[in-house]
């Protein structure tokens, strides 16, 4: 089949490898422009086209997905089938009937479980057992579409969002080819989404990162699994902001207020008190600094029992 790639983050690059290492013709990659990036704001290139110059496979940047240009351009290569990853747009109607099979996406969740931005953090903040991947026939709604195939895998109970999201982007390339080769065969079957079941996955907004000191220790436990590596939850301590990176669930039979050092565990780090239960804090990142052991950042600040945490 002649295929156009849309993408730009490293979730897309295993698709994408797949797609160029088999039998199909990828026509070109379409991905977001240059970005300037880090304190010296210097243009920034998406691993998806880092990976196409790398192949030497046509690339297009368009600022708009309506402008004529980009329109020209799409129009002429006459794809058979759009494929879709982490492009990080909304895909206008004209470009979603351009080819003969359509647009085709890869979304991280099991649909119609955690349509939107962030269904990977959403679903470790939501403590879930489970997740995987999709396939499905893009529309004009927000991740509505006809689901195509499907591939589940557990969430591990220490897992953080960045682990997860690496497992699910190695779901992509085998899902992906069995779809195409479905619409090749015309064996694929299209399941419509039931929208009563459908949850929703929101970008993570700033002050969700703040941890709230007052809830279960599981639920802080999940949303530090959740931002891990970014934005990070964080807190404030001695008046400086410190992520929390990594955390385990401990029996807290202290009636010490939330927020509170109750023990330091030599080794491997101190204690939180969360409204039921407490944490082991054993990964953290003190504002500009790189992250850290809890131990360590306990042996290089001064750091006892009953210090608050904001």
């Amino acid at each position: 089949m002649k295929i156009i790639f849309m993408g730009t983050p490293q979730f897309a690059i295993p698709s994408l490898n797949a797609l160029l290492d088999s039998k199909h013709q990828v026509l070109a990659v379409v991905t977001q422009p240059d970005r300037p990036k880090g304190r010296r704001l210097r243009l920034s290139l998406s691993p998806v086209k880092e990976l196409a110059l790398k192949k030497k496979i046509p690339i297009i940047q368009p600022s708009s997905l309506n402008d004529d240009e980009f329109k020209k351009q799409i129009t002429n290569l006459n794809p058979d089938i759009i494929i879709v990853v982490a492009f990080g747009r909304l895909i206008p109607s004209w470009l979603l009937n351009l080819s003969t099979y359509g647009c085709v996406n890869l979304h991280a969740s099991l649909l119609p479980k955690y349509r939107g931005a962030a269904p990977i953090q959403r679903a470790i903040m939501d403590g879930c057992a489970e997740t995987g991947a999709t396939t499905m026939f893009m529309d004009e709604g927000l991740d509505t579409g006809d689901v195509l195939l499907q591939k589940k895998v557990p969430i591990l109970d220490d897992e953080t969002a960045g682990e997860l999201h690496d497992k699910l982007s190695y779901l992509g390339p085998d899902l992906i080819l069995k779809t195409v080769k479905g619409f090749e065969s015309n064996s694929i079957k299209q399941i419509k989404q039931i929208n009563a079941e459908a949850t929703f996955a929101p970008k993570i907004e700033k002050d969700e990162a703040k941890i709230n000191w007052n809830k279960p220790a599981q639920e802080v436990r999940n949303l530090i699994r959740a931002l891990n590596p970014v934005p990070g939850a964080h807190t404030l301590f001695n008046g400086e902001r410190l992520k929390i990176l990594r955390a385990k669930e401990v029996e807290n039979k202290s009636s010490l207020s939330v927020g509170l050092i109750i023990d330091i565990k030599e080794g491997a780090g101190f204690v939180i008190s969360c409204k039921k239960n407490a944490l082991l804090v054993l990964q953290v990142q003190p504002e500009g600094k790189k992250a850290m052991g809890a131990d360590e950042f306990t042996r290089g600040h001064t750091v006892k029992r009953g210090d608050k945490f904001e």
